[in-house]
Parts: structure tokens; C-alpha cells; sequence
């Protein structure tokens, strides 16, 4: 097993409380939510409590909270939903480039349902502009679904803002804060959205589990049918045992949350500065001020991120070039080919993500094994024979 861990953004350990919290709700309290008696009154409580703990969280009402299976149903159920049910009014959504495929795709179906998508262009380091989300507002305009964060370069949106223009406008908004809930701030009145998707998974609790908060008076088009769950928004028997894990997770992560991330944001930055001061021809990718506290992107001319992972893993690291729901595929980044890269240069691309097992003295040795490990590829890439890392020339032989 790898030593140290820097994929927190595919996916982070199950906290011990979290567990601890979950396990009486797989044996002794095992009940139906939907049913009557003493078995099913307790889950039924239990879903409840945690209801209002999410929704605490994230500064809403307890019933505007729907629980899902994780956040690309929620962005499923979220955009389909709300489209669906709206149809009336027009046909035409607004989404970014840069936006998770669990929305991308959802998009792409829609297109094929009769929908009109405009898919905005960003920014070098990732930013949608705020003009171009105005201008591409129509009378039939019924979704703007824009994410909170990036889940491969980290840049952060000015979410607030655009909700201001969807608000104007009389556009639904729907935000992605799979990345950001957990990690920062994420007041859904502050950020000014109707909808927010979150996975539990992100923020140390179970895979399987997530929610979508669909503020009052939104209208969503089921996609499940068969029973009335969950404000008859999601047909089928609550994952109880998950739920509590979900709420528990993210009730632990809102304490010293802004003192956790100052912590990793000292390690992002010191990871950041030594990557860059030892390794030429690397850069950022996404904002450097504007991001993630535990996101650092990084591109390296004249490698593959393939064969970086798989060194970085033999020297006990854990790390990824992207989304973790793309990973087997062979195609660049999207997200990096949206930011203006050449496919050649979005295939060299590092996501190292930070969480909470994270130490300084894994950082440094992250620091040590990188250089020559990018000094190797590079002796053995076509693209770039007989040039070191370190910049020097050496024979191809």
C-alpha cells in the first residue's frame, strides 16, 4: 500500500466516528424508515436527525435536503429534474466547459431530448466569466448549472455572482460543490443557488452517499419511481447506515474546518513553491490564489502522467492526473484542453490533493522523489530525448 496519500479528491478515508456512528445501523437498528412500528420509528429518527444536520451545514431547511446515492446522481436528478419539470417555460441550459462529467454528460442527454446547451468557454486559470454567463442568457433560458469548484485544477467560481445573474434573469442555478463541501464555506444563501450537489465520500465519509439540496418551491422531475421518499423526489428505502455516516462526516468536518484548511493550504503552497523552484519547464494549473485549499495541478512538458503515476506509486505516493471517474481513459483532460493546453501538454498533468493524514514530512519526501522521477520520463520520452529535468543536455545513448 502506498505511504502517503494524495488523491483526497477521488476519494478520502472513512473516519473511525464516522464508522463508529454507522455500524448499530447495519445490525441492532437495521429498520425501514417507511415502516410503523419501533424498528422503523428509530430509522426513521435517525434519518431525520441527520437531515437537519446537513442541513445545518449548509444553512438551509431540513426538507429541502434530498439524500441520493452521490453526487452524480444528485447533478443527474438536479439538471434532468429541474429541466424536465420545466420544459414549459423554455429549453435552453448554460454550463461550463470545465464541469464534471456527471454534468457534461447529463448536458449531452438533454441535447438529445430537444434541449439547447451553451457550454462557456474559461479563462487560462479556469475562471467562467461573469460577462459571458450574461450574454449567454435567453428568454429561454431555464438552468444555469456551474460548479463550485474544479475537481481537477481546484479553481473556485465566483459562484455568489453568478447567482446574482441567474437570479436577475429568472434562471434556476445549480452548483457542483462535490470538491468544496467538507473543505470550505458553503452557505447555500450566501452562495445564492437553488440547487447544491455533495458526495460524503469527500469529506471522510461512505461512498455511496450523497445529497442534493433543492431549495423551496423548485420544481424537480423525479427520476426514480415507485414511492414517495424524500419529498417524493427519490423513490427508494433510505441507506439509513450511509445517511448517518453522510451527516456525521460532514458535522465533523464544519469543526476547525478554516483551521484545517489554513493547515493545507501551507502545505499546497510549500508543494507549489518546491515543485516549481525544482522542476523546469513545470507549471500550475488553475488559479493561485483562487483555489482549493488542498488542490495543487501541476504540468510537466515532454512526459505522460500515466507513467508519473505509476513511478510515483512504486515510491509509495498516491496520486492522480485528473478525475478519478476519467482515469481510464486515454483521452487529455478536458478540463486542461479547455484552459487553451495543446493535447500533448495536458497528457503531462500531476492532481496532488491533500487531506487531513497529510504531514509536512510527507511533503518534503513527495519534494525529493518527484525531480527525478520527472528526470527519467523525460530521458525516455520521444518528444524530448537527450534533455534532463535539470535542463542540461545528455546523450540519447
Amino acid at each position: 500500500m502506498p505511504e502517503i496519500y494524495m488523491d483526497h479528491a477521488a476519494t478520502s478515508p472513512l473516519s473511525e466516528e464516522v464508522l463508529a456512528a454507522m455500524k448499530p445501523y447495519f445490525s441492532r437498528k437495521f429498520g425501514n424508515a417507511s415502516s410503523l412500528h419501533a424498528f422503523g420509528r428509530g430509522a426513521k429518527e435517525a434519518l431525520d436527525a441527520s437531515r437537519q444536520q446537513v442541513a445545518s451545514a449548509l444553512g438551509c431547511l431540513p426538507e429541502e435536503i434530498v439524500f441520493t446515492s452521490g453526487g452524480t446522481e444528485s447533478d443527474n436528478l438536479a439538471i434532468k429534474g429541474a429541466c424536465l419539470a420545466n420544459r414549459h417555460k423554455g429549453n435552453h441550459i448554460i454550463t461550463s466547459k470545465i464541469e464534471h462529467p456527471a454534468v457534461l454528460a447529463t448536458c449531452k442527454y438533454l441535447e438529445k431530448q430537444g434541449f439547447s446547451v451553451t457550454y462557456l468557454p474559461v479563462t487560462s486559470d479556469g475562471f467562467v466569466r461573469q460577462q459571458a454567463v450574461e450574454a449567454a442568457i435567453t428568454d429561454k433560458t431555464i438552468l444555469i448549472t456551474i460548479m463550485h469548484a474544479n475537481n481537477e485544477i481546484g479553481t473556485v467560481q465566483p459562484i455568489s455572482k453568478i447567482g446574482e445573474i441567474a437570479k436577475e434573469r429568472g434562471a434556476l442555478f445549480h452548483t457542483d460543490a462535490v470538491q468544496t463541501v467538507g473543505k470550505i464555506k458553503t452557505d447555500v444563501n450566501e452562495l445564492g443557488v437553488g440547487m447544491l450537489s455533495l458526495s460524503a465520500h469527500k469529506f471522510c465519509g461512505p461512498k455511496g452517499v450523497g445529497a442534493l439540496f433543492v431549495k423551496k418551491g423548485v420544481r424537480l422531475e423525479p427520476l426514480l419511481h415507485g414511492g414517495e421518499h424524500e419529498r417524493q423526489m427519490r423513490s427508494g428505502t433510505e441507506n439509513v447506515a450511509g445517511i448517518v455516516g453522510l451527516a456525521h462526516a460532514l458535522a465533523l468536518s464544519q469543526m476547525g474546518m478554516e483551521k484545517e484548511a489554513t493547515r493545507q493550504m501551507k502545505l499546497r503552497d510549500r508543494l507549489i513553491e518546491g515543485v516549481l523552484s525544482s522542476i523546469p519547464e513545470s507549471r500550475l494549473h488553475g488559479s493561485r490564489e483562487n483555489r482549493l485549499p488542498n488542490n495543487a495541478n501541476f504540468g510537466f512538458k515532454y512526459i505522460e502522467g500515466e507513467g508519473l503515476l505509476l513511478m510515483l506509486d512504486s515510491k509509495g505516493v498516491a496520486a492522480s492526473t485528473g478525475s478519478a471517474c476519467s482515469s481510464t481513459k486515454l483521452e487529455p483532460s478536458h478540463v486542461l484542453l479547455a484552459l487553451g493546453l495543446p493535447p500533448e501538454d495536458a497528457h503531462g498533468s500531476l492532481r496532488l490533493t491533500l487531506g487531513k493524514s497529510n504531514t509536512e514530512n510527507q511533503v518534503e519526501r513527495l519534494l525529493r522523489v518527484l525531480p527525478p522521477i520527472i528526470n527519467k520520463l523525460r530521458k525516455m520520452s520521444p518528444m524530448r530525448a537527450g534533455v534532463t529535468w535539470n535542463g542540461k543536455e545528455e546523450g540519447h545513448g
